[in-house]
């Protein structure tokens, strides 16, 4: 994330470009975002305990938005699909808030956040936080947003990859990745059967990198 403060002629673009989902703009009059390092696999649990905090205390003019950016994955085997939620920044907490004049957290929201169990330190130096710069956070919140169309699954695998299949009629055989199938959860690969190149589809979990 860049250190550099967002100047002030940054702020008012932001507030005057095209509203992002449900008409929300990239940055809130006098609010910026910062990024709040967690504990691993404590992003959400943090933010809602926030969320329920930043309520109860009244302080929903300093802090607004608290967002974990997730992707939608989907996975095949043995012929079960699959679809997980996958953290983009693990590890990290997008929180939109006001500074005091001085660049510094408000004392009483300071204490509330750092007193949050899993809670480490802003991104920033000195005890100020750094703002995100605006196309940090145009590409934070465009990841944010739900995905609209179903995910594809995701391969590792590139065509021309020589690979091993590790399972069924072919087990042990190996082979060329000729092309991926993410649709159905398969790849096509070239093997060689009784001498001859024979293109097979097979779960693309049946199959790995072959080192050589």
């Amino acid at each position: 994330m860049s250190d550099e403060p967002i100047t002030q002629p940054q702020v008012e673009a932001a507030e005057t470009d095209p509203m992002t989902e449900e008409d929300e703009p990239l940055v809130y009059p006098g609010m910026n975002w910062f990024v709040l390092r967690v504990a691993s696999n404590k992003e959400d649990s943090v933010r809602q305990t926030l969320l329920r905090k930043i309520k109860i205390e009244g302080f929903e003019h300093y802090v607004n938005r608290i967002l974990v950016p997730t992707e939608k994955e989907k996975t095949i085997k043995a012929g079960k699909q699959k679809i997980v939620e996958k953290k983009l920044y693990p590890g990290y907490v997008f929180v939109e808030m006001k500074l005091e004049d001085d660049g510094r957290i408000p004392q009483d929201v300071f204490f509330l956040i750092k007193e949050t169990t899993g809670v480490g330190d802003f991104i920033g130096t000195a005890g100020r936080p750094s703002p995100m710069s605006i196309p940090e956070i145009e590409k934070m919140l465009m990841a944010s947003k739900p995905a609209e169309e179903q995910p594809e699954v995701k391969m590792e695998f590139q065509k021309g990859d020589h690979v091993k299949i590790n399972d069924g009629p072919f087990e042990n055989m190996e082979g060329t990745i000729d092309e991926l199938l993410p649709d159905q959860g398969k790849v096509r690969v070239i093997v060689t059967i009784f001498g001859r190149a024979t293109p097979v589809e097979l779960e693309y979990w049946l199959v790995e990198k072959f080192e050589e």
